[in-house]
């Protein structure tokens, strides 16, 4: 032992954990209404999201946030995700947040997910439900059973509550169904341009009617069965799609509609 010195190590991590867990265990959840989420800061942080189920809120899915997506930016969402699903209601699904002013450093999200028993036991984490855009090749892949859309698939069936133009071309008529959507509708665009939708849906006139039900899905076989020859819909777990002359298999899709040969 060297007179007049000693080694001290502090266990930074470790002990923003264990407080992290205390401050948590202590936060009472909240519903994921746009209310309770509009006094959340868009700050960076860790937050849970519980599931009710016959009473019982189980942890479900841990995440953290940066300043550039802060906490209510993410939560807000996973709100607008949980809406219009098969076997889920947002109405069931609470949070907690809390803001961490430092700890770039740290990961504490993996920290915490292990802390509650892995992605095994957080179950909506490594699930496939914090990610974006599936994108176009996702189209053609097969849904793991314990993936979230898989579990929880969107209901194209459910009516919608909007307002929204029952004549006009279809790719306005598409733009505005998309915009009201929590979940996406992809359609194709023009050739080299990505704000332009394809010629036959800008082109093409189409006229809903006003006696069927108001689903997305109506709407899009209705636009569908409207249009030249080659187009078809398909509504998968996450998302509908909307192609001309697309030859590809969607293992986990359901055709909605194509249009006259």
């Amino acid at each position: 032992m060297t007179p007049g010195y000693v080694e001290f190590e502090f266990d930074l991590p470790g002990a923003l954990l264990a407080k992290l867990i205390d401050v948590f265990e202590g936060l009472k959840s909240a519903p994921m209404t746009a209310t309770a989420l509009s006094d959340i800061p868009d700050a960076q942080g860790v937050y849970q999201l519980l599931h009710s189920q016959h009473g019982k809120p189980d942890l479900v899915y841990i995440g953290k946030t940066d300043m550039a997506a802060g906490l209510r930016n993410r939560l807000t969402r996973h709100a607008r995700k949980l809406e219009q699903r098969v076997g889920l209601s947002r109405q069931d699904v609470f949070f907690k947040a809390v803001r961490v002013y430092v700890f770039t450093a740290v990961d504490l999200e993996t920290q915490l997910i292990e802390h509650y028993g892995g992605v095994s036991r957080v179950s909506w984490n490594g699930s496939g439900f914090g990610s974006n855009d599936p994108g176009r090749e996702r189209d053609t892949t097969k849904y793991k059973p314990d993936h979230f859309d898989a579990r929880y698939p969107i209901d194209p069936n459910l009516p919608l509550g909007i307002e929204a133009p029952m004549e006009g071309s279809a790719a306005n008529i598409l733009r505005s169904l998309k915009r009201h959507l929590p979940y996406l509708l992809r359609f194709e665009l023009a050739a080299g341009k990505r704000s332009k939708a394809h010629e036959d849906l800008e082109q093409s006139n189409v006229t809903l009617d006003p006696a069927l039900p108001f689903t997305a899905e109506s709407v899009i076989a209705q636009v569908v069965r409207q249009l030249p020859t080659g187009w078809h819909a398909t509504a998968l777990p996450s998302h509908t799609i909307m192609y001309k002359n697309d030859t590809r298999r969607f293992p986990s899709g359901r055709e909605i509609a194509r249009s006259p040969a």
